[in-house]
């Protein structure tokens, strides 16, 4: 199966010029590493693009264990369903290293819409899309193994963050643990070193000055498949 984007946002994926439009009258906002933005269940009073630095985007359960969502780099949007249904917010996200935002405020975006009806075509279809790449989601925790989810968490952060080195090498440009990659996928951590650590013997796995390196796409893809 195809991964989902770990970082699909609806506004960010609006046309280049109502995008544009909708961003060019927005607030500053500096977060420090591991400061949080907002918790979940905060009120939504507004959305936020990433100009610069890493965000985390995680669910907590009751019994604290957590569960990485997604993480957000340069250009991504978050927040954004809150300005759409003014309901509190669905996740927590928190600064992975300093960060620089763009605050867009839930009031503008209304305003923004009125002028720009046509801003609701193109969210429909992206609602679509999301709606698309969560029945993805869900069926591959339901029915991947636990080595296909890792796969599939592996190829979702290269897609976002991947860069080509040749020879068909990509290097995930985002220093992310094994910790991270076990609250990705939603299994152990140790799981996830036994995992990786067979993946690295086979070569379809390296790591380079801390960034995790696919060195076979295509079988870590076969890896990923319902």
């Amino acid at each position: 199966m195809a991964p989902p984007r770990t970082n699909t946002s609806l506004l960010s994926a609006l046309p280049e010029h109502l995008s544009a439009s909708l961003f060019s009258n927005t607030k500053p906002v500096r977060l420090k590493a591991d400061e949080v933005l907002f918790l979940a269940g905060d009120a939504g009073d507004g959305c936020y693009r990433v100009e610069d630095g890493l965000l985390k985007v995680t669910m907590v359960s009751r019994a604290g264990t957590e569960r990485i969502l997604a993480f957000l780099g340069p250009t991504a949007i978050v927040g954004e369903l809150s300005i759409l249904d003014g309901l509190p917010r669905s996740a927590s996200v928190v600064a992975v290293r300093p960060a620089l935002l763009s605050f867009l405020s839930r009031a503008a975006f209304e305003e923004f819409a009125n002028k720009h009806p046509e801003v609701y075509k193109s969210l429909v279809t992206l609602i679509a899309a999301r709606l698309r790449e969560t029945d993805a989601t869900i069926a591959a925790g339901s029915f991947l193994p636990l080595r296909g989810r890792v796969a599939c968490t592996l190829l979702e952060l290269a897609q976002d963050f991947g860069q080509d080195v040749g020879s068909g090498r990509i290097v995930i440009r985002q220093k992310i643990g094994q910790s991270d990659l076990a609250a990705m996928a939603g299994i152990a951590r140790e799981n996830v070193s036994r995992i990786l650590n067979d993946w690295k013997r086979r070569k379809l796995v390296s790591r380079l000055s801390g960034y995790y390196c696919l060195e076979n796409k295509a079988l870590l893809q076969n890896e990923a498949e319902l």
